[in-house]
């Protein structure tokens, strides 16, 4: 008994050097909504994972957010695990900021995530220069003075500097099961990777628009009833 006790013990201080070493600290306990804030008519804690979930007899009026209340993160690395019901569509924001005037709405990038897979991974701008960079673009981002700064739900001032397929891209990702999502922002180059695969490269040069800092959340968006759930999610300052 005593040999097994110590080697539990060894495998325990083991494990909590690796996790010191990796950084990552979690945000979420897989119990409670501690630490978040949001409309509890469209999120939950069920079976260890965060929930966020439209029905047919509680639609949606505007985009509604979890936003986590631990600070505004700026330079970080985000992973967590995701999955989405085929008509879902949610997306996980950073740097944002609170949209006044919509409760638990926020403003800011995001790491687009939706069921039917023809979005998942790209950079969106929520309530602001739209898309900066769909799945398979490296982009470089600046400021335009034009009378028309968006067109075609994309920011006119995106130079596109490298894409791959979006085809095999999307193969990576798997429909109604779990994925991973790994964000690594750092100054103002903004990287979504899905299982390990990068999805979307932006630096973002328009120091007009960009956001440096700001809250983190994840959205249930508008539309028809739908389900997403997030687990094992974890935070790491660069």
């Amino acid at each position: 008994m005593r040999i097994r006790f110590l080697a539990f013990a060894l495998l325990m201080a083991v494990t909590a050097i690796a996790q010191k070493k990796d950084g990552f600290v979690s945000i979420f306990d897989g119990k409670t909504l501690t630490g978040w804030e949001c409309d509890t008519t469209y999120w939950r804690v069920e079976n260890g994972n965060l929930v966020g979930e439209i029905t047919p007899d509680k639609l949606l009026k505007s985009n509604t957010f979890i936003i986590w209340k631990g600070g505004e993160p700026a330079d970080f690395e985000l992973k967590l695990q995701f999955k989405i019901s085929k008509n879902g569509n949610s997306g996980v924001n950073y740097r944002s900021m609170l949209f006044e005037g919509v409760p638990f709405a926020l403003k800011g990038y995001q790491a687009d995530i939706d069921g039917m897979n023809r979005y998942t991974g790209q950079n969106y701008e929520e309530r602001g220069r739209t898309t900066l960079a769909y799945r398979g673009q490296t982009t470089l981002v600046s400021a335009t003075s034009g009378t028309e700064p968006i067109k075609n739900n994309a920011w006119v001032s995106t130079k596109v500097v490298k894409e791959l397929n979006r085809d095999s891209l999307q193969q990576v990702i798997k429909p109604e099961d779990w994925n991973e999502l790994h964000l690594v922002i750092k100054a103002n180059r903004l990287q979504h990777y899905v299982n390990g695969v990068l999805m979307s490269d932006v630096t973002d040069n328009d120091s007009v628009n960009r956001k440096d800092k700001g809250l983190l959340g994840m959205q249930v968006h508008v539309g028809p009833p739908m389900k997403v759930e997030f687990r094992d999610i974890r935070l790491k300052a660069l």
